[in-house]
């Protein structure tokens, strides 16, 4: 079951592959994620390198996003395990497709056939495999090797992560009915951890590790320009400057850079130019997505917050 690689993988690695640090970030930008070099050089390195870039920080900073970009800008397949509690082997690699195999037991039977050998050796063959993100990931399509994103493994059971393990060092996965299936060219791997919980150091030590935080104002602004162009600029520093100032609330979940590209969206449909005390209280939902952080922060503490936000936002060099 070994795939049949390019004539020459080198050429592939070269002709896709940004060559510098600062090739990194432009493609990126290219893309509309904006990174600082941080974040660049652990891509880069993880590219360079073949080796599995572990991502973690907050929900809604951009972990997800750095996979989806990536295999844009490397014109390749993403293949997507999103990680829950119970996720097992059958879920994420491989399972037997049963229902066609004792349908075919059954018409060798009918055919005469009564050596089990044979018959074990024909049910259980490629054709009756259902692949799995896992397996998938060992294939290339079009010369190319995918990008694999293991999405927020912290949901996982700690069980699932020895799953990983042969992957991540030998970029292998055994099957016991038919072998050892090898990748002739690794994934690019990005995994994801929300840290509900820690990630055991036998799956860290095979990857690249990389916090994502939560942007400075500055580069929540590009974020926005970058992602919603569209909007005023007076709205987004605005935007912008009231969601840093939730972020400094004791809040069961602080708003991410998902729901502030949301609130934008939602601003925008809207007909709005600018922020004032009844649009936020009105769409409060719409960054906040927990009742008791929605009834904190309604009325005067989200006055007193959009208050500092335009000033913030009329004070910040570059505004108009």
């Amino acid at each position: 079951m070994r795939r049949e690689g390019p004539e020459d993988p080198t050429a592939v690695e070269e002709a896709v592959f940004p060559r510098s640090i600062a090739e990194v970030i432009e493609a990126l930008q290219a893309h509309r994620y904006i990174a600082e070099r941080g974040l660049a050089t652990a891509i880069f390195l993880a590219l360079r390198l073949n080796r599995p870039l572990f991502l973690e920080g907050e929900p809604g900073v951009g972990k997800t996003e750095v996979a989806k970009v990536l295999a844009d800008l490397l014109e390749t397949e993403l293949i997507r395990l999103q990680c829950y509690e119970g996720l097992d082997v059958h879920s994420a690699v491989y399972e037997w497709d049963y229902a066609r195999q004792i349908l075919q037991i059954r018409m060798l039977e009918a055919s005469g056939e009564r050596d089990e050998a044979r018959i074990r050796q024909q049910i259980f063959s490629p054709d009756f495999l259902i692949k799995r993100p896992l397996l998938q990931a060992l294939e290339a399509k079009n010369g190319r090797p995918p990008v694999l994103l293991i999405d927020e493994l912290d949901r996982a059971d700690e069980e699932f992560e020895a799953f990983l393990l042969e992957l991540l060092s030998d970029w292998q996965i055994t099957i016991p009915e038919i072998g050892t299936v090898r990748a002739e060219q690794p994934p690019v791997v990005v995994i994801t951890s929300n840290r509900t919980r820690e990630i055991h150091d036998a799956l860290k030590r095979r990857c690249l590790y990389f916090w994502i935080d939560y942007p400075s104002f500055e580069k929540e602004i590009q974020i926005v320009r970058a992602r919603i162009p569209e909007a005023p600029e007076r709205l987004t520093r605005q935007i912008v400057a009231f969601v840093q100032e939730l972020r400094r609330l004791d809040l069961y979940k602080l708003p991410g850079v998902a729901e502030t590209l949301d609130w934008t969206a939602a601003l925008l449909a809207l007909d709005r130019t600018e922020l004032d005390p009844t649009v936020v209280d009105e769409t409060l939902g719409v960054l906040l997505k927990y009742q008791d952080d929605v009834l904190k922060v309604r009325g005067e503490i989200a006055q007193d917050l959009l208050a500092k936000a335009l000033l913030r936002a009329e004070m910040a060099p570059g505004s108009a």
